[in-house]
C-alpha cells in the first residue's frame, strides 16, 4: 500500500506526483524557488512508435517494470533526500529499468544515458567541444588559412558561434535548471577508470560545474547543444548549475569496491532477482494473457528459477521474456522445439 510521503508508488500509471515533492533540505537546495516560474520544463518523454522510438520498447518496458515495495522506498528516499541511487545486482534483474519505470510514471521527460566503460572520464558526461571543427568552419568562411590568428593570415574574420560546436552530456544535461528533476542513467559505474566515482563527488555536492571555453567568453549568455534531441540550452556565464538535482541512478553489477566517500553519497539498494510471484507479474505485464500457454508459463518460470536457486545460473528476466515469447508463437509443441527453448534461450549467462 502506498504511504502518504512516497512521490513514486510503482503503478506504472503516469501521474503529476512529482508537483507533489517537498522543498530540498537546506544541506542540497541549489535554486531559488523564486525562480521556478522561469525554469524550462523537461522534454516530452520519448515516442512510443517512430523513428525515434528506443529500439528496446523503453516505454513498454518501463510501464511494466514490477518494483517491490523496498525499491519503491529507496527510490522516494534518493528524491526527498536529492541524492544519487546506487543500484546493485545481476545483470538482467532491472537495474537500468528502475530508472526508465521512474521517469515514465512520474513524467520526468526522456532519460540522459551516459553508458560508462574503462575511458570514461567526468568531461565525457560533462559536455564535449569540438574545436577542430570550428577553427575548420571558420577557415572555410574566411576562405584563407584555417586558423584564425595564423602567421600570414591578415584577412580579420570572426568565428562561427561556438553554441554549434559545444554539446552537454548527459550529465550536464541533466544538471541544466529544469522545473523538475531529470532522470540521469548512469549505467555500469563499475566498469570505469578507478578515479571516476571520486571525480563525480564534487559535481554532485555542488550540483554545477563550469565550462572554461565559455567562461572565457565573459558572463553573457550563450546557446548550446544539448543530450536531448534536437534541443538547446542557455548557459550563462559558462556555469551550468542545477535548480532541482537530478535523480541520478547508478548501476552496478558489484564487479568492483567504491570509495567510502562516494559511497555515504547515495543511496544503496541492491536489487535481488524476483521470485515466483514477481516474475509471473512481469511476464503478465509484458505479454498479457496467455491463456493457450499458461502450463508452459508455468514450467519456464519454475524452471527459470530452479536454475538460478540450484545451479547458481545467472539467468535474465529478458531471456525468460524470450522464451515465452517464442513457447507461445509454437516453439513448446515439440520436443525439439521445447529443448531449444531450454538450451539456448535459457542458457546460463555463466556457462561457457
Amino acid at each position: 500500500m502506498a504511504e502518504k510521503w512516497w512521490i513514486y508508488t510503482g503503478t506504472g500509471v503516469p501521474h503529476s506526483g512529482i508537483a507533489g515533492l517537498p522543498e530540498a533540505p537546506a544541506w542540497r537546495t541549489f535554486g531559488a524557488p523564486a525562480d521556478h516560474a522561469r525554469r524550462p520544463a523537461p522534454p516530452p518523454a520519448e515516442p512510443s512508435v517512430g523513428k525515434m522510438a528506443r529500439r528496446l520498447g523503453r516505454v513498454q518496458q518501463a510501464a511494466a517494470y514490477q518494483a517491490d515495495e523496498r525499491e519503491i522506498q529507496l527510490v522516494n528516499l534518493a528524491l526527498h533526500l536529492r541524492r544519487p541511487l546506487l543500484i546493485t545486482g545481476k545483470p538482467g534483474v532491472g537495474k537500468s529499468t528502475l530508472a526508465y519505470a521512474v521517469a515514465h510514471e512520474l513524467s520526468l521527460g526522456p532519460v540522459l544515458r551516459w553508458p560508462i566503460s574503462s575511458r570514461s572520464t567526468l568531461r565525457d558526461g560533462l559536455y564535449a567541444y569540438d574545436a577542430i571543427g570550428r577553427l575548420h568552419d571558420a577557415g572555410i568562411r574566411g576562405g584563407g588559412s584555417p586558423y584564425i590568428g595564423a602567421v600570414g593570415d591578415t584577412g580579420a574574420r570572426e568565428a562561427p558561434a561556438i553554441g554549434r560546436y559545444l554539446r552537454l552530456g548527459p550529465l550536464g544535461t541533466a544538471l541544466l535548471p529544469w522545473s523538475s528533476p531529470r532522470v540521469l542513467l548512469i549505467d555500469e559505474i563499475d566498469k570505469s577508470d578507478i578515479d571516476l566515482p571520486n571525480d563525480l563527488l564534487n559535481v554532485f555536492e555542488e550540483g554545477e560545474f563550469d565550462i572554461p571555453e565559455l567562461s572565457r567568453l565573459g558572463t553573457g549568455d550563450q546557446e548550446v547543444m544539448t543530450a536531448d534531441v534536437e534541443r538547446t540550452a542557455v548557459v550563462t556565464g559558462g556555469v551550468v548549475r542545477c535548480a532541482e538535482f537530478p535523480l541520478v541512478v547508478l548501476t552496478s553489477n558489484a564487479e568492483r569496491e567504491f570509495p567510502t566517500a562516494f559511497l555515504r553519497r547515495c543511496v544503496r539498494l541492491d536489487i535481488q532477482p524476483p521470485d515466483e510471484k514477481r516474475l509471473a507479474a512481469m511476464v503478465a505485464a509484458h505479454l498479457g494473457g496467455g491463456a493457450k500457454t499458461e502450463a508452459a508459463r508455468a514450467v519456464l518460470i519454475s524452471e527459470f528459477l530452479r536454475r538460478q536457486r540450484e545451479n547458481g545460473a545467472e539467468l535474465a528476466n529478458d531471456q525468460l521474456l524470450n522464451a515465452l515469447l517464442m513457447a507461445e508463437r509454437g516453439l513448446w509443441e515439440t520436443e525439439l522445439g521445447r529443448s531449444i527453448v531450454r538450451d539456448v534461450l535459457l542458457r546460463p549467462l555463466n556457462e561457457g
